[in-house]
């Protein structure tokens, strides 16, 4: 899940520091000109879900040649050799793959980041955090694969779509107050800077999180309860209990407009939300039709 760069990479980042050493040491090491491109184009390595959504849906799912264990989608994406998690590639086994490309969002230029490219690997950041980042993501993904035309033709699609979502929010009167809990131990939400909180307000809400200055940060239980959110989504599976009823039962919560109200909704393919991908309008329509019905129960109080 993209939206959770928050968490902490140190410790894993010293440790793919140090084996990078250990390989540069010996025969680990490659020149970018010794490795030949695929007949088809270059051969990528992607270390973000977003990037390996992208690549498939511009017709370029048959040259990757290593994801991280959070790329799950589409489908066929699993069978391809995992090289590490979101951001923390393993560099012994990019070097036994070989990519041609390996496209990131988000790694440590200074540690991860140089060890990498001292193995002799094409680096490629995309810039991807928020869904106006979307189309120009695909459009650089379409030039570095060969699949421009097909790249260009999605990102009109969605620019069209961002733009249409956006005039409809701005002719929305009054914004409905969504809470977005991406994790419950401890609770953590969405700030001003946040990609959940664009993807909110294109839906035509306000995120309560807002009037943090953050990207995502921890909250309390009682903090929520001042918001007081008129529609809650939960970000996370719970394995306890369905996240509704867990919600429900929280010490305090039952005053709040989207618990009395019956306005919390989970269980949901949450990606569409929080990964700044080729199915964002899909992932803003989930959230429009989410804050519409709680505009109508409003609208018949």
């Amino acid at each position: 899940m993209q939206a959770r760069s928050f968490s902490n990479r140190i410790p894993a980042l010293f440790s793919l520091f140090a084996l990078a050493a250990l390989l540069l040491a010996g025969c680990g090491q490659r020149k970018a000109e010794q490795r030949q491109p695929a007949a088809h184009g270059p051969r990528f390595v992607s270390l973000a879900p977003s990037l390996t959504e992208m690549l498939y849906a511009i017709g370029a799912g048959d040259q990757i040649v290593g994801r991280t264990s959070a790329c799950d989608w589409p489908l066929e994406a699993r069978k391809v050799p995992v090289v590490g998690g979101f951001g923390r590639p393993s560099p012994e086994v990019l070097a036994s793959i070989r990519p041609d490309i390996v496209v990131e969002v988000d790694l440590d230029k200074e540690l991860i980041g140089k060890s990498l490219g001292s193995l002799g690997l094409r680096i490629e950041h995309i810039q991807c955090r928020t869904p106006d980042d979307v189309p120009s993501a695909l459009r650089q993904l379409g030039k570095l694969s060969g699949h421009v035309r097909k790249a260009d033709s999605l990102a009109g699609v969605i620019e069209k779509g961002l733009s249409d979502y956006r005039k409809q929010a701005a002719a929305t009167p009054r914004k409905t107050k969504v809470y977005l809990e991406i994790w419950d131990d401890p609770l953590w939400t969405g700030g001003r800077n946040s990609f959940t909180s664009a993807m909110v307000a294109f839906a035509g809400g306000q995120n309560i999180g807002d009037g943090v200055d953050k990207e995502y940060f921890e909250v309390s239980p009682e903090w929520v309860i001042r918001q007081d959110p008129e529609v809650i989504a939960c970000m996370y599976m719970s394995k306890a209990a369905p996240s509704a009823e867990l919600m429900r039962n929280r010490t305090g919560w039952s005053g709040i407009a989207a618990v009395r109200n019956g306005r919390i909704h989970g269980d949901f393919d949450n990606n569409l939300y929080l990964r700044p991908g080729p199915r964002i309008l899909e992932g803003i329509a989930g959230l429009k039709r989410l804050i519409g019905s709680g505009d109508r129960q409003h609208q018949q109080e």
